[in-house]
């Protein structure tokens, strides 16, 4: 298989009912730079950025107590090397002969980002102070409405920039203005809530 297309390949893996990873195919391990040792009895949650956390508890809360058995939802992932990736994740309940949940599938699809379309790192100050805040709240979760009430906004303001900033970065979604976000540099690695390095901003 060509690399480009390994690279974009839905990785499978196997989560025990307190999403610690059982087993992980090559796909999978692949994407988040690992082996499958490595990941072996890692929690999902190490795997992925930390705004994914409080949508991805609540869907799998659901496959728990038997109000789904399935579900897809936009994640961003971190790599072993400091990159972050945007995605979908699917995740499927498996039932025991009790009826309990034994164990939960997940796949994970990067998305088909070309990195080379990204802004270059060097030097570029590509956002407003504002538009920084604005990505900044992005890269946390935080909702429009959330955004626009701390930033003194309306809606449609917040919408406006980041529809700016998705165009600026040719990035399809929030997501993946993210992913390119921290692909280019501009975000902090290793601190939480992730800030815009004084360099991109004008």
């Amino acid at each position: 298989m060509p690399a480009a297309a390994s690279r974009h390949a839905t990785g499978m893996a196997t989560l025990a009912p307190d999403l610690h990873v059982v087993a992980g195919d090559e796909d999978f391990c692949r994407h988040f730079g690992a082996s499958s040792a490595e990941l072996c009895g890692r929690s999902l949650f190490d795997l992925l950025h930390p705004s994914t956390s409080p949508v991805l508890r609540e869907h799998f809360s659901r496959l728990h107590d038997g109000r789904r058995t399935r579900f897809t939802e936009r994640v961003l992932g971190c790599h072993s090397r400091g990159q972050v990736f945007s995605g979908k994740l699917t995740g499927t309940a498996i039932q025991g002969r009790s009826e309990r949940l034994s164990a939960i599938v997940v796949m994970v699809k990067p998305d088909d980002d070309r990195p080379e379309e990204a802004p270059a790192a060097t030097g570029q100050k590509l956002l407003s102070p504002l538009e920084a805040r604005i990505l900044e709240g992005v890269a946390t979760g935080a909702s429009t409405v959330q955004m626009a009430a701390k930033l003194y906004l309306s809606r449609q303001g917040v919408e406006y920039h980041v529809g700016s900033m998705l165009r600026k970065m040719k990035a399809p979604n929030r997501a993946a203005l993210v992913s390119r976000a921290y692909a280019a540099g501009m975000l902090t690695v290793g601190t939480w809530p992730a800030r815009v390095r004084p360099e991109f901003i004008k």
